[in-house]
């Protein structure tokens, strides 16, 4: 492979939609929000893991000589740069450092739970004026979707968490169904509530993260089950648009209870367990 690490790839795809979003999707996204995002993001990521090691001048040296992690941040910034908007810079900063932030505080077990890119749009939302997410930013375009199912696939099956987005979608797609069986609606409804950009990209590269979510694997498959019908819950009876980003913020403590419920190893970047640690 070209980049020895998945994680190049997926900065290199998040990278691309928001140049082909820009460009296609008339945007009102500023390059100077990106920008403030993907500074936030690995300023707050270096300046939290040098305060939670200062403790130990070998553990920082060993950090900053080893380990200094700048892949996770950009990631965390592109998906918020993706899915966030927000009125003015402040808010994005705002945004990404909460995103980082949340990785260091929200641990059990030396393990993030919450999704950090969920994290700092959610906490953006409820605690700034000007932020907005506007799920039907992507339109219904087919070759949107051929590109997302053709990335995220492919990260997806070199990490080992398809099983998550197959669940995800799958039983989401069985609620819809049911839904429109009962309400006697003619298939091209059903079909347009299902294909969504932003739903599609929420699915291949949100709820996947594979740091963040359950271990094992019925504990992923589980744990998706259940943020789907949180979803098809708040979309339709409270007819919430961003439901999805709510669904997998209020249920991401679950992991915890999942892991402990169903032990399995916990996912690891390093080459050796991209497609073995299930």
């Amino acid at each position: 492979m070209l980049f020895k690490d998945i994680r190049d790839y997926q900065i290199v795809y998040l990278s691309l939609f928001l140049v082909l979003g820009i460009g296609t999707r008339d945007w009102t996204l500023r390059p100077t929000m990106i920008l403030v995002a993907i500074a936030t993001s690995l300023v707050t990521q270096w300046l939290l893991t040098f305060i939670v090691n200062l403790w130990s001048f070998a553990k920082v040296k060993e950090n900053l000589e080893h380990k200094t992690n700048i892949r996770s941040p950009l990631i965390t910034s592109l998906g918020i740069s993706l899915l966030l908007r927000a009125d003015y810079p402040t808010t994005m900063l705002f945004a990404a450092a909460m995103a980082i932030a949340s990785k260091f505080v929200f641990k059990f077990g030396n393990k993030h739970f919450f999704n950090p890119a969920n994290f700092g749009i959610i906490s953006a939302l409820v605690l700034t004026p000007d932020a907005w997410v506007s799920p039907g930013q992507w339109g219904e375009d087919w070759w949107y979707g051929l590109l997302f199912v053709g990335t995220g696939g492919m990260i997806l099956h070199r990490i080992g968490r398809w099983d998550t987005t197959a669940a995800f979608l799958g039983f989401y797609a069985f609620l819809e169904a049911a839904r429109n069986l009962w309400l006697d609606w003619t298939w091209d409804v059903y079909i347009h509530r299902l294909m969504s950009g932003s739903l599609l990209l929420f699915a291949l590269f949100m709820v996947t993260d594979p740091r963040s979510i359950p271990n094992s694997r019925v504990g992923r498959l589980t744990w998706a089950a259940c943020i789907a019908l949180v979803t098809f819950v708040l979309r339709n009876n409270f007819y919430l648009s961003t439901a999805v980003f709510w669904a997998l913020f209020a249920l991401a403590p679950l992991t915890v209870i999942f892991d402990q419920l169903w032990k399995a190893s916990r996912f690891s970047w390093s080459n050796e367990q991209l497609t073995t640690n299930h």
